[in-house]
């Protein structure tokens, strides 16, 4: 008995403290949730699916989804070497630099935004550059992909970097020291401990760059059917006092996001027991 009581009380105040957290969660995340799912019944099915299908809602999905996706699938490459650089090396400037990585963080998105546009429009600093070679950034698809690039990158390279930190230096130069080239390193090696975090980092950035909207506004031109996003198209729904309209396509935008982010935190899990039982 007394070793039962002791093994209980490993986590002291565990079920006061479970309270608070569900009691939590639920005023700041489930029950805003359930509102807005109870919003939406206030239409029919097929008053809902003309919404969520229309022609003009389609293609901001498609807009939303797609460059978001591309954004993150960048990040994820790009940020990884970032952070690699940052760990494996040292120069001057890094300390400079690494602040730099979360400058996104701190700046305001239309802040970001009206930067971007500056730099990407068709007389800015690189727009027009760009344009010389016939590449149109601003008021494109490619300039919402550059704004969600650029509030997305953080996610990455700070969800790597203290991974990378603590891997084992010790077991790469053993390996090397039998041969390996640093490819077989790095695949073999360093990418199965790296994958959960690079894959969690990758879903941050792609959940981030969905529900972007400060930052993407003024850089993309916001003309429907072309380079509006869907987060625009809510906030235009509800300005008409269309509100069911609004949270319907919301509901949308969340049900898919759920899904994809629960894909990756499936493969997330995977990848790591994979690593565990090997």
């Amino acid at each position: 008995m007394a070793n039962t009581a002791k093994q209980r009380s490993t986590l002291p105040g565990f079920g006061l403290a479970m309270g608070f957290t569900l009691l939590y969660l639920s005023l700041v995340v489930l029950i805003p949730l359930a509102g807005l799912f109870l919003k939406t019944t206030e239409l029919h099915w097929e008053q809902f699916w003309s919404v969520v299908t229309a022609p003009r809602v389609l293609a901001s999905y498609w807009l939303s989804f797609g460059t978001s996706l591309i954004a993150a699938v960048t990040n994820t490459v790009f940020g990884l070497l970032v952070a690699w650089v940052l760990v494996r090396y040292s120069f001057p400037g890094k300390r400079i630099i690494d602040g730099l990585v979360d400058l996104p963080f701190a700046l305001p998105t239309a802040v970001a935004g009206i930067s971007l546009t500056i730099l990407y429009s068709q007389n800015g600093w690189l727009g027009r550059y760009l344009e010389a070679i016939g590449i149109k950034a601003a008021y494109t698809p490619l300039g919402i992909t550059i704004a969600l690039t650029f509030i997305s990158l953080p996610f990455v390279v700070r969800t790597v970097q203290p991974v990378l930190q603590e891997l084992n230096v010790q077991v790469e130069e053993a390996a090397a020291t039998l041969g390996a080239n640093g490819w077989q390193r790095f695949v073999r090696i360093m990418l199965p401990q790296l994958l959960p975090a690079v894959l969690t980092g990758f879903a941050l950035a792609f959940a981030r760059a969905i529900g972007e909207y400060g930052s993407v506004v003024f850089i993309s031109g916001n003309m429907p059917m072309r380079t509006e996003i869907t987060p625009l198209l809510i906030m235009t729904k509800l300005e008409q006092y269309d509100y069911a309209g609004a949270t319907a396509i919301a509901v949308v935008m969340l049900v898919v996001s759920f899904v994809l982010l629960l894909l990756i935190n499936w493969l997330q899990w995977r990848s790591g027991r994979r690593h565990v039982l090997g």
